[in-house]
């Protein structure tokens, strides 16, 4: 390009920059898309299994299984599951492959993820949304799953569960909310927490900023969601009741990662903060010598307390024992005061 052209290319591009006004981003801005409600749940049904990001073993398998029948679903997988690339299940096409298998099978009713672990945020792209947005279906997982499960809702619209996986604990608790949230069309159902795993610092439950918000459930693993920031499967979290949960990161990591989440602006026009338990996230011990790290109690007060939304931590959710099952895309109302969070609208049809 000549000089001449290239400065008047310039000139163009920043009197047209001039013109966009304060108040607009000018980053890709995101409007949420028409919500698609899956079909419930019903005893019998059958099950699709999918590793979509860490390899499983032959025993997990078998345990994801026997917890599915056990709780009355027949259970269907493909040749590829146990297949392993690495710490994946596979190469990411494969992966991605198995998800829109299981979305356009007929004979398939829900989706359950094996475990989470890593590794879903690579197959996004090979996902055929199409054919998902025609055959929608209830997927559940947690934790590294947080990215399939937003990904989808943010390309499709399909509401998304972020529960129990096929080798978790399905104990009473868990149970009663699963049945609840996936089985019934049940409208302004609450949750409460799981009483008996208070007795733990990490599962004490703390009101950061009381008060009521409203807005649809939105968020996930606090590590994948800040992975998404600035992809097009960023969380919008405008009028949203945003979820986080963790493990396993000191509490100078879970700062970085919230004040990430501050600077990229993720809270301001948030309805509200829901932290669920973060396990072994207090500091662990070092050399005498090093500074004294702040709890995980003093970040999240220091990062989150003058927000002018309710904020509260502990909630049942996460990589615990007793854990809600929460749609993502649906209308709640959190009452940090009252510790509970309370679904507005029947997730599935």
């Amino acid at each position: 390009m000549r000089r001449k052209n290239f400065i008047k290319t310039v000139a163009a591009a920043s009197l047209g920059a001039a013109f966009i006004p304060s108040n607009v981003s000018t980053a890709l801005v995101k409007k949420d898309l028409p919500v698609i409600k899956p079909k419930k749940l019903n005893q019998g049904d059958t099950i699709g299994l999918i590793a979509p990001g860490s390899f499983i073993s032959e025993e997990e398998l078998k345990e994801s299984i026997d917890n599915l029948t056990a709780l009355g679903f027949k259970v269907v997988y493909t040749e590829n599951i146990l297949q392993r690339y690495g710490y994946l299940a596979g190469k990411d096409k494969q992966r991605a492959d198995d998800v829109n298998i299981m979305f356009s099978r007929k004979d398939v009713d829900a989706i359950v993820t094996a475990r989470g672990g890593y590794g879903c945020a690579r197959i996004l792209p090979y996902l055929d949304y199409t054919a998902i947005k025609k055959n929608p279906k209830i997927l559940i997982g947690y934790s590294d799953i947080t990215a399939l499960l937003y990904g989808i809702f943010a390309k499709t619209g399909l509401i998304t569960f972020h529960g129990p996986v096929g080798i978790s604990t399905f104990n009473e608790y868990s149970i009663r909310y699963f049945n609840e949230v996936l089985m019934t069309q049940n409208k302004n159902f609450t949750f409460y927490n799981a009483a008996e795993d208070n007795s733990g610092k990490e599962f004490s439950v703390i009101p950061i900023v009381t008060g009521v918000g409203r807005g649809k459930l939105v968020g996930g693993n606090l590590s994948i969601v800040v992975s998404m920031i600035g992809t097009e499967y960023d969380i919008d979290s405008k009028d949203k009741i945003i979820f986080l949960e963790e493990i396993g990161e000191e509490p100078y990591r879970i700062d970085r990662m919230l004040t990430q989440m501050l600077e990229a602006g993720k809270f301001d026009e948030a309805s509200g903060v829901m932290l669920g338990v973060f396990k072994n996230c207090e500091a662990k011990e070092k050399d005498p010598s090093f500074p004294k790290s702040l709890t995980l109690s003093e970040v999240l007060f220091d990062r989150l307390g003058d927000l002018k939304i309710p904020v509260i931590y502990g909630m049942s959710f996460g990589h615990i024992t007793n854990k809600f099952t929460l749609p993502v895309g649906i209308e709640a109302e959190l009452d940090s005061g009252n510790q509970s969070i309370k679904l507005l609208e029947n997730a599935v049809l």
